[in-house]
């Protein structure tokens, strides 16, 4: 996944250091209770130069999500987003990923700490293809989780790092099973997401998607639900059941790394014909469009770097 770093720098706290040398202490808090909070962030080369997708709704959250662990970020929401933008410049990068992290020091450890540092660091790197470059084209396989999702409001907001275990669980399950991705369904055993994606069906021309109860409201999920609305398509969110799934016409993940990716096969059930749909196609060309920079539509979802 990574590769030149020993050419590349990381932000953290104000500074730039050596990828290579950037490192935490084996007590922070963060390590052991997952005290923490992180956001992942796309930039796309576009016609006008590097941009990055959402950057201040990704911010936002990142900042929501710590209030909400009671951490004060000790940057200002700008510092935060003009780091996100350098982080890129400084390392050359015209595309790629971008992760932003607080975590808590090593003052102290157990439940009771308190009065601990905290820390932002921002990495960036390239950042080609998630999956198989066809996956666009021609879907994934995925497998219903024995991994649930576990009920914890504050996942459905927020990127927390103590909420991902069952999220990494599912995935590695339905890897060495053979599949390209798990699918999580909630403790009422209703549709959650994928292991890191939200997921939509499509059934009668109707776009599908459960609510956010259980599952990450993701910026991606929220941005394919303005493109189908704008593009005149009914998007309904509710509770969705295994069976809607496997009969459905049409079935995708969206998110930050994966885009818009369709699903071709759920367990056994080939979806649809097999193949990515006409509203998946649809939906991702004007995806694709939007982060190119050749969508004026929504051009102000666009953060350019120079």
């Amino acid at each position: 996944m990574f590769v030149n770093t020993e050419n590349k720098l990381i932000w953290k706290n104000g500074s730039f250091e050596n990828w290579d040398d950037s490192n935490i202490h084996v007590l922070s808090h963060t390590l052991h209770y997952g005290t923490g909070v992180f956001e992942g962030v796309r930039a796309y080369m576009t016609s006008t130069g590097p941009a990055i997708f959402r950057l201040k709704d990704h911010t936002q959250r990142l900042f929501d999500a710590a209030e909400k662990l009671n951490i004060k970020i000790p940057f200002s929401f700008e510092e935060v987003l003009d780091a996100q933008c350098k982080i890129l410049t400084q390392n050359k990068l015209n595309e790629g990923y971008i992760r932003p992290i607080v975590y808590l020091g090593n003052e102290g450890l157990g439940l009771r700490a308190n009065n601990l540092s905290v820390n932002v660091a921002i990495a960036a790197w390239e950042w080609p293809s998630y999956m198989d470059p066809d996956a666009k084209k021609n879907g994934i396989s995925i497998i219903k989780s024995t991994h649930s999702q576990y009920e914890n409001p504050l996942h459905s907001g927020n990127k927390i790092i103590g909420t991902y275990f069952q999220n990494t669980m599912a995935l590695h399950e339905a890897l060495e099973k053979g599949a390209d991705e798990a699918l999580m369904m909630d403790v009422n055993g209703f549709i959650s997401e994928g292991s890191g994606e939200n997921i939509f069906i499509v059934k009668n021309n109707i776009i599908y998607t459960p609510t956010t109860d259980h599952c990450l409201n993701g910026i991606t999920r929220q941005s394919v639900i303005k493109i189908a609305k704008d593009s005149e398509y009914s998007v309904v969110e509710k509770d969705l059941t295994y069976s809607d799934l496997i009969s459905c016409d049409e079935a995708f993940f969206t998110g930050t790394a994966v885009e818009i990716t369709p699903i071709s096969k759920v367990d056994k059930s080939i979806i649809g014909n097999g193949a990515r749909g006409k509203i998946t196609l649809e939906l991702q060309k004007v995806f694709e469009q939007t982060v190119s920079g050749n969508n004026s539509k929504y051009q102000n979802w666009l953060t350019f770097t120079n």
